[in-house]
């Protein structure tokens, strides 16, 4: 099959092409460029005025959460139906132009994102390919545990709990044994603003995390953290982290680690923006949006001091498919749009473990590819109009 198009991205060369082709053979890409090879008897498919490129990457997801009362959802909605949302999550994701995820943690549904991603693997449903965590990792009273309800009802945990070295590894063991790729770890609780500053408290020690990161590494895989402040987010990327997820305010030592590492933190600006939005009263939507003005000035300073990026919106909470967004707000607060794809291509396909598989239109990597009306590179709002999806050489949209 070949692939047509006035245009193509060029993300490593950081151009577009004009005009763009991709010979597509089985499930992998087999030619890209201005022209590639016809073979005799191949699918011409013409998709006029727009350009090829890369499927999306979104680095942070919540498959298992939709829009509405997240802790109640997690407690009215019982697995199996909380599963269902995922797969259907999962399909708009894909529709969107996302074709590789990580999902963040299942939010109290257990391991069941591995069925979801195996059944996508398998092919009996559609959607993204995913990188999973299972129940992310939380301390007693932390971050996700049920702190508003009576007590004496026992309302679960979203995160599982660990609450020493040894809790650490036994729950990290058992996530791996359930198929978990990566691990997800709450490092910051509740954040507030302390005249006008940002606080956040830490959960976990950096000798915790350090022994969460080996312990991991030691089969395979690698740790990735919640963490919008300091001191925590220190401890995160001293102790080896793969991630800094939200990162809304690092401090200089912490950026400088994270440059010299090239740990990337992955803003989720869209989440933010969507609880400023739809806050419940005037005062909270003032105090949200006050808190993303705050980040965002952090952000330029993170771009400033070097700090690697990555694209992650933390959709779920409000609705799948429309994620793109992040991509916009990104570049709002400072980001050139191919610096933004880049981080999201680039940088995203090696965070989730597949940078010689995924986010570039390269001979050898999957047939990934998406389509959008006009050029991203002059306007990154074009991501948001997907009008062609391919993965694995198979068309999802047209």
């Amino acid at each position: 099959m070949v692939l047509h198009a006035a245009r193509l991205l060029d993300i490593e060369a950081g151009r577009i092409v004009s005009p763009g082709e991709v010979l597509v053979r089985g499930e992998r890409i087999a030619e890209a460029g201005s022209s590639v090879t016809h073979p005799q008897g191949a699918q011409l498919i013409d998709l006029g005025d727009s350009t090829l490129m890369p499927g999306l990457i979104d680095a942070h997801v919540h498959l298992f959460l939709h829009p509405g009362a997240e802790d109640l959802q997690t407690v009215e909605e019982s697995i199996p139906q909380r599963t269902i949302t995922a797969v259907l999550a999962a399909r708009d994701d894909l529709m969107a132009g996302f074709t590789a995820e990580r999902d963040m943690g299942t939010e109290g549904a257990g391991s069941a994102d591995s069925a979801v991603r195996n059944a996508i693997d398998e092919g009996f449903v559609a959607g993204p390919r995913l990188r999973v965590s299972g129940n992310a990792i939380d301390i007693l009273g932390g971050h996700e545990d049920a702190i508003h309800y009576n007590p004496a009802q026992h309302i679960l945990s979203n995160a599982t709990y660990a609450n020493s070295v040894e809790e650490l590894v036994q729950v990290i063991r058992q996530q791996v044994k359930e198929g978990a790729d990566f691990i997800k770890i709450y490092e910051t609780g509740p954040d507030s603003l302390r005249d006008g500053k940002w606080f956040t408290p830490f959960q976990y020690t950096e000798t915790q995390l350090s022994a969460a990161v080996q312990e991991a590494a030691r089969m395979g895989k690698r740790v990735a953290v919640h963490a919008t402040g300091e001191p925590g987010a220190l401890y995160a990327v001293r102790a080896g982290v793969e991630s800094v997820d939200h990162a809304d305010q690092l401090s200089d030592e912490t950026m400088r680690v994270m440059r010299e590492k090239q740990i990337p933190a992955v803003p989720t600006f869209t989440i933010s923006e969507y609880f400023a939005d739809h806050a419940a009263s005037p005062a909270q939507s003032q105090r949200e949006h006050q808190m993303l003005d705050i980040h965002a000035q952090e952000f330029r300073k993170q771009l400033a001091a070097g700090v690697p990026m990555a694209v992650g919106s933390d959709v779920g909470p409000f609705p799948h498919g429309t994620q793109a967004r992040e991509f916009v707000l990104m570049v709002k607060y400072g980001m050139t749009p191919l610096a933004t794809l880049q981080a999201d291509l680039i940088n995203g396909a090696r965070l989730l473990g597949w940078d010689r598989q995924v986010g570039a239109l390269k001979p050898g990597h999957f047939a990934d590819v998406i389509a959008v009306s006009g050029d991203p590179l002059q306007d990154i709002s074009a991501l948001e109009k997907v009008s062609f999806v391919m993965k694995d050489g198979i068309i999802y949209r047209k």
